[in-house]
């Protein structure tokens, strides 16, 4: 009679457990990155009242099934549903970061990594990466000796807006490249005014020059057009190698020479002589580079001395100290084809590949986080850089992990071990969506049933408690 009253007691507990973990599954039901639970339930021990027999061929008499009696039921599992991925919500913040896959972000508060599929992240004071909760996000870090690749190590704390990383340092240009096509009829490349190209670069310090030169075309040889210098010029628009004296008390205007005297072109090496009453510059060598092409297919064939077949000449500033790197000027593109009687010529920064125009310094104005977790710097000079890059840990049983509150979890001797190195989202087939947030898993539609279910075994077992009180309340009124 007891026995019936302690298995309503055990199914209370049970199913009194069971709704514990459905209520916490719908409280959590907008929680960012949460896992639903699901409860499992077992019979527990059983009371033999008498052993199986089997059939006896002497005696005939057949086999008889084991007298046992359960003693109610217990908790066999909860078990969160770990890779089952929640939905996706939008949020546009370039720090809302999910994950496509079962990788987990490392985070740490400086007592030992812990993981989270709640991607929330914001950067603190330092310039770290962190969640809300003050932890921060794990990564690799940038190759000192490659800044283009981040080196796959222990991981640490990214430090993605630290202030030596808040700007970027100017670079000389070294590079550039005159792009186009001259028309030999063209009138105005054909007479002294010829056509003017402009050449901007870039020192070391970050200062905006321009370098012009005419392009006029030889007078005995239409396929033949010499290139001259004409002056270089400050962002300002003033010369580099003047400076304009205004007089404070007549109000008269002067030039004084800087200390830029000179500069080469193409091997040839020009003087300056400036005119200090109307600062007019002139150049002391009569000596030109040509620009010769193929009078029969107007293809480009060579720029600098004449008959060169050389496809770039060099430009170079010398001064004390010297901020200007020697660039390399290409003409190699430029072609000599009929146009409308019209030439265009334009220069551009940098090789014909891309590299080495030059740049200003630069403030970080934003960060942008590729599907692979490498994290850049974008900055107003039109620079990015490689700041590092968020990797994820996998587990043999993730479903082993034990959740510590604040969407965190911990390994346990189930879950499989972190390796403290971690790897790219993609090698478990992952990726990372930025501006979007994994909500929770929770099924509500499955909640609302489980409730229902519960509730009714609830009540079932409630009522096999207070049918076994019955029961011994007819035993007990025996006596009377």
């Amino acid at each position: 009679m007891m026995r019936s009253l302690y298995s309503g007691v055990s199914g209370l507990k049970v199913h009194q457990t069971k709704m514990d973990v459905i209520g916490n599954n719908i409280s959590n039901v907008n929680t960012v990155g949460f896992k639903a639970s699901t409860v499992t339930f077992s019979d527990v021990l059983y009371q033999k009242s008498s052993s199986a027999s089997g059939p006896s061929a002497t005696t005939g008499k057949t086999g008889v099934n084991a007298k046992q009696i359960g003693l109610g039921a217990g908790l066999a599992s909860i078990q969160a549903a770990m890779t089952t991925s929640g939905g996706s919500q939008r949020t546009d913040n370039p720090f809302d970061i999910m994950i496509e896959g079962e990788g987990f972000f490392i985070v740490n508060d400086g007592s030992g990594n812990v993981f989270t599929k709640a991607g929330n992240f914001t950067v603190d004071a330092n310039g770290t990466l962190c969640n809300s909760n003050g932890y921060a996000v794990m990564g690799w870090q940038v190759d000192p000796n490659d800044p283009a690749k981040c080196v796959s190590d222990n991981v640490s704390p990214l430090r993605i807006m630290s202030p030596e990383r808040a700007k970027v340092a100017p670079e000389a240009t070294k590079d550039c490249y005159i792009t186009g096509n001259i028309d030999s009829r063209d009138t105005q490349i054909a007479s002294d005014t010829g056509k003017t190209v402009s050449v901007s670069f870039y020192d070391s310090l970050g200062q905006s020059y321009m370098l012009t030169m005419r392009v006029v075309q030889s007078a005995n040889n239409t396929a033949r057009y010499s290139v001259y210098p004409i002056n270089i010029f400050n962002a300002d628009g003033t010369s580099i190698f003047s400076n304009e004296i205004t007089d404070p008390d007549t109000g008269l205007v002067s030039y004084e020479s800087t200390q830029i005297d000179s500069f080469t072109l193409g091997g040839q090496t020009y003087g300056v002589t400036l005119d200090t009453t109307t600062g007019a510059i002139t150049f002391d060598n009569v000596d030109v580079n040509y620009l010769t092409f193929n009078g029969a297919n107007g293809h480009f064939i060579g720029v600098g001395e004449e008959d060169s077949t050389d496809e770039s000449i060099s430009f170079s500033i010398e001064t004390t100290p010297n901020p200007f790197e020697t660039i390399n000027i290409d003409f190699s593109t430029i072609t000599m084809y009929a146009n409308s009687g019209t030439s265009n010529l334009e220069a551009v920064k940098g090789s014909t590949t891309g590299y080495n125009a030059g740049k200003q310094a630069g403030d970080m104005t934003g960060v942008s986080i590729s599907t692979t977790g490498e994290i850049y710097g974008v900055y107003d000079n039109g620079d990015t850089m490689l700041l590092g890059q968020i990797v994820v840990a996998t587990f043999a049983n993730a479903s082993g992990l034990e959740a510590i509150g604040n969407n965190l979890y911990k390994t346990t001797m189930n879950s499989g071990d972190f390796d403290g190195v971690g790897e790219e989202v993609a090698m478990s087939g992952g990726s990372f969506t930025t501006g979007v947030l994994e909500m929770s898993n929770v099924d509500l539609a499955q909640q609302f049933t489980d409730m229902i279910t519960t509730q009714r075994g609830f009540q079932a077992n409630s009522r096999i408690i207070t049918t076994s009180d019955s029961l011994l309340e007819e035993l007990i009124n025996l006596k009377r």
